[in-house]
């Protein structure tokens, strides 16, 4: 398939699809006689696995060492297990640091007296030296 028929299926941009080759991420596809990059099922595969890594909000080095495990069968699942908890873990610390920002600005809102813009905590809270 060629690069256009691999972003469609993967949702992806051609762009990004480069950007993968370029850093090792997805092999080198062939190339047909018109000298048109040939995708293989294999391709589509590691595309898609890239893709729900992404997804699910692995950094690129995570899906590096990730893609890194998988095409070693023999590799242990605690290596895996350690990058899945580091990325918990980072999810946690910005679950906390959302929450923190939701109490601000409920309490920013809790505070609007509701007339003009001239009072509004939240504009004021934004703004560098109290003016936007």
């Amino acid at each position: 398939m060629k690069i256009g028929d691999l972003a469609k299926l993967t949702d992806t941009r051609v762009e990004t699809i480069r950007f993968y080759e370029k850093e090792g991420l997805i092999p080198a596809p062939g190339r047909n006689s018109g000298n048109y990059r040939i995708y293989e099922q294999a391709h589509l595969n590691r595309l898609s696995f890239i893709r729900r890594s992404r997804d699910l909000g692995f950094t690129l080095d995570q899906v590096r060492k990730l893609l890194k495990l998988a095409d070693d069968r023999a590799a242990p699942c605690a290596d895996v297990d350690a990058i899945a908890a580091e990325h918990i873990a980072e999810i946690d610390r910005k679950l906390v640091d959302l929450g923190a920002l939701r109490d601000e600005l409920v309490r920013r809102l809790d505070r609007c007296v509701g007339s003009t813009i001239a009072e509004c905590r939240i504009i004021e809270a934004l703004a560098p030296a109290g003016r936007p």
